[in-house]
């Protein structure tokens, strides 16, 4: 069984940075949308949207790396949005009560307009 990667990259979109993420998000593949967010913050950026049209599963870990990047965000007076989450992804979300925590929307757009 080989192991189940993540492809996360990032975009400008007007003001905001896009981190698309693809894959499987869970204890194995969460360091690196973590590693992706502290880099966005540290180049001096703090308006976030993590993309998660691509991720079929995420599990604890990847929703404590998405809660630890808000806090960094929001230490900066930043915006992190979620675009994307779907199926079980937003399942997980709503069901954490995360769904209140996060801006939460249909697209990229959406997202960078607000």
């Amino acid at each position: 069984m080989s192991p189940i990667d993540i492809k996360v990259a990032t975009r400008p979109v007007g003001n905001w940075t896009v981190i698309d993420v693809e894959g499987e998000v869970d204890v194995f593949t969460a360091p690196k949308l973590r590693e992706a967010i502290i880099t966005i913050l540290e180049q001096g950026k703090d308006r976030l949207i993590v993309n998660l049209a691509g991720v079929a599963f995420m599990d604890s870990t990847g929703l404590g790396v998405l809660v630890g990047g808000l806090k960094r965000v929001k230490e900066r007076n930043g915006e992190l949005a979620i675009v994307g989450a779907q199926g079980t992804v937003l399942r997980v979300v709503n069901v954490t009560g995360l769904n209140a925590v996060f801006s939460l929307q249909d697209s990229v757009e959406a997202a960078a307009s607000g």
